[in-house]
């Protein structure tokens, strides 16, 4: 009788140890739950610290090009700066923090911007930036604010008519960290190129007869043949260049901030406005 007392202590004993050890195992899931919470609460606190930072700033930092006619063109006479992408920042600022003059503008090329946007020296890139699989290793973007293709600015009179007529033997000009220099050399294996530092620079270079053409998007080019009769566009679009606005990785309440705004711009029309005041002409729907 004592065995049998002794033997049914001992199977209580042992129920209570397996239920012991399996409310640890709970107290260890939940504490890699609440681990999994608190990594989730402080990503989410990382994102809204984005925007807490401009706020606490009173302003926002953009990048954009200074020598983009149409896009970003610095006035030399007056400093200021204006174009597509100036308005569409405005915009941005306006939107967090009620103010579009609330805005910092610093100048990026298309060598620089990534770089000076996750140095931290800017908010954001808002400089005709083409989103490509590539890049979007390197930052986040929002959505397409403007929809443009490659295309070829070249002297009237110029043999060069479109892409089909230029040859390995073609000097082509282009500016350095643009996605065009990549595509002409997909495009026509073995074409020289010379890169510059900017879109101006080039512009320069075809001028004094250093190349053939000059390659980007057509948008830029058509800004560029504004300021001279003597040169055009020529060719139908080789490529498709979605524009996107820059953000350093992970700063997803800033791209939510960029993607309600251009959503308020279309819905309300002055997105237009901005396209035909600047393009002089409204958008393809």
């Amino acid at each position: 009788m004592n065995k049998f007392k002794s033997f049914k202590w001992l199977s209580v004993l042992m129920v209570a140890a397996l239920f012991v050890i399996a409310g640890c195992g709970n107290n260890n899931n939940a504490g890699n739950n609440s681990a999994a919470s608190g990594g989730n609460a402080a990503g989410n606190a990382a994102d809204s610290a984005a925007i807490a930072k401009i706020k606490e700033r009173g302003k926002l930092l953009v990048g954009v090009k200074y020598d983009t006619r149409l896009f970003g063109l610095k006035d030399p006479a007056s400093g200021n700066v204006e174009g597509f992408d100036i308005d569409i920042s405005k915009a941005i600022a306006k939107h967090i923090l009620g103010d579009e003059n609330a805005i910092e503008l610093k100048e990026v090329t298309s060598k620089t911007r990534i770089p000076m946007l996750n140095n931290g020296e800017i908010d954001m890139v808002v400089a005709t930036m083409t989103i490509t699989e590539e890049r979007k290793k390197e930052v986040d973007f929002s959505d397409v604010y403007f929809q443009a293709g490659q295309s070829l600015l070249v002297k009237k009179g110029s043999p060069i008519t479109g892409l089909e007529s230029v040859t390995k033997d073609t000097k082509i000009l282009g500016s350095k960290g643009a996605t065009s220099i990549k595509n002409i050399k997909e495009k026509v294996p073995g074409v020289t190129v010379l890169e510059f530092d900017n879109y101006q620079d080039a512009f320069a270079a075809l001028k004094a007869g250093q190349g053939d053409a000059l390659t980007t998007d057509d948008a830029i080019l058509y800004g560029m043949a504004s300021q001279d009769d003597g040169y055009e566009v020529v060719g139908k679009p080789f490529t498709d260049e979605p524009y996107g606005i820059a953000v350093q990785k992970g700063n997803t309440d800033v791209v939510k901030a960029i993607n309600d705004t251009l959503a308020e711009l279309k819905a309300n029309g002055e997105y237009d406005a901005i396209y035909t005041k600047w393009i002089g002409k409204a958008p393809a729907k």
